[in-house]
């Protein structure tokens, strides 16, 4: 998968990607159509910090959550 290239697939992937290694059952709320690829490097961004991370504490979930709600589309 190339996640250079902007596309709603590629969005999809990451959101999923990321519900995946969060394991975190609140993130149920969070689907790939809230997302759009305006928002694309931003999401990417997140994606690449949660990938590079083996762990996460609760607070960074927290932050992680927050910041993909604001990225949702409005």
């Amino acid at each position: 998968m190339n996640l250079t290239e902007k596309s709603t697939e590629n969005v999809e992937y990451m959101i999923e990607a990321i519900k995946g290694k969060l394991k975190v059952l609140n993130f149920g709320a969070i689907k790939p159509s809230h997302f759009d690829e305006e928002m694309y490097e931003d999401l990417k961004d997140i994606y690449d910090l949660v990938m590079k991370k083996p762990t996460f504490s609760p607070n960074e979930m927290q932050a992680i959550a927050e910041e993909l709600g604001n990225l949702r589309k409005r």
